[in-house]
């Protein structure tokens, strides 16, 4: 079971940020908006275990340029002549042109195809990427390799999750994480991280983010299922003029063997402060136990060697 975020639809309501909170019961953080936007946690932590970033680029989206290019004239438009362009973009999410496109270029406008200034002194609108993060419950997960208590593993779901009962704190894992998802309360030195609302799925119930998302950017389900959903939707935005839509995580034989949470993306990885080339950090380690066990040996054998050379 997983997670797939499509943040085509993400509005950044933080929605799924309060109801990981509330229902977690985590202790409350980022009261400071940090100078960033609306972005008032910067990054996922012990305290954070859903993150919406919130990513303003002055560029305009491909979606928007496209449909409002096609949009009728001031003359014959009509409410349901702008819905049927917009239902090209997606059943029901067509919505999200939103007033984005009519802000950017008024409908019948002379050039609603550029890019332009929106406001009297010249300024031209944002693209938003809003983003919801969460731990990518990996399939090949190096934070369960480097745990010396147990206390992270893997659950029937095919989660990993965090027994901070028996969590020692010695914070192997959190160097591990390839995402840097990973942290420690600063109180107690124990790590936290989302369990994918292990108690709820216990119980037939889908996690808090997810029930609480307002326009299912969050679905939860079968990873398989999500995969062949997902890449759909792809299809579905490219087919509209969205072609830098992409999937992350989604691919089984990535570096970390695919992601339990995966998601679509409108721009490249970095963006969204995401790896573009992810890997399983403790792939190398029975290479180097190998060669600490052969440089043992080599030192052993030279310490025999002389220990009998000097009784000769």
């Amino acid at each position: 079971m997983g997670f797939f975020t499509d943040t085509s639809v993400c509005i950044g309501c933080k929605a799924c940020e309060v109801a990981c909170k509330e229902w977690n019961v985590i202790p409350d953080d980022g009261l400071s908006l940090l100078g960033m936007s609306y972005d008032n946690t910067g990054m996922l932590g012990a305290d954070t275990w859903r993150h919406v970033a919130f990513i303003e680029q002055d560029k305009p989206l491909g979606r928007q340029n496209n449909a409002v290019g096609s949009m009728p004239t001031a003359a014959t438009a009509t409410r349901a002549s702008a819905d049927a362009v917009a239902g090209g973009l997606g059943d029901r999410h067509g919505a999200e042109l939103g007033t984005d496109t009519g802000g950017r270029h008024p409908v019948g406008s002379a050039d609603a195809s550029l890019p332009g200034p929106v406001t009297a002194d010249g300024r031209k609108e944002l693209r938003w990427l809003m983003a919801s993060d969460v731990c990518k419950h990996c399939t090949h997960a190096a934070c369960l390799d480097v745990c010396p208590t147990g206390s992270l593993l893997r659950t029937e779901f095919g989660t990993v999750v965090v027994q901070e009962d028996i969590c020692n704190g010695c914070g192997y894992c959190v160097p591990a994480c390839p995402y840097g998802v990973i942290d420690q309360r600063k109180d107690d030195g124990r790590v936290w991280k989302c369990t994918l609302c292990y108690d709820r799925l216990g119980a037939g119930q889908e996690p808090a983010c997810a029930k609480a998302c307002p326009t299912d950017s969050i679905q939860y389900g079968p990873l398989d299922e999500l995969r062949e959903r997902a890449a759909e939707r792809v299809d579905h935005l490219h087919d509209a003029g969205v072609v830098e839509a992409r999937l992350y995580g989604a691919d089984p034989d990535n570096g970390v063997g695919g992601a339990g949470a995966f998601f679509l993306l409108l721009d490249e990885p970095e963006v969204y402060g995401f790896p573009p080339d992810p890997v399983v950090t403790t792939r190398d380690l029975p290479r180097m136990w190998r060669h600490t066990a052969l440089a043992a040996a080599g030192v052993a054998a030279t310490v025999l060697a002389a220990f009998l050379g000097g009784r000769r």
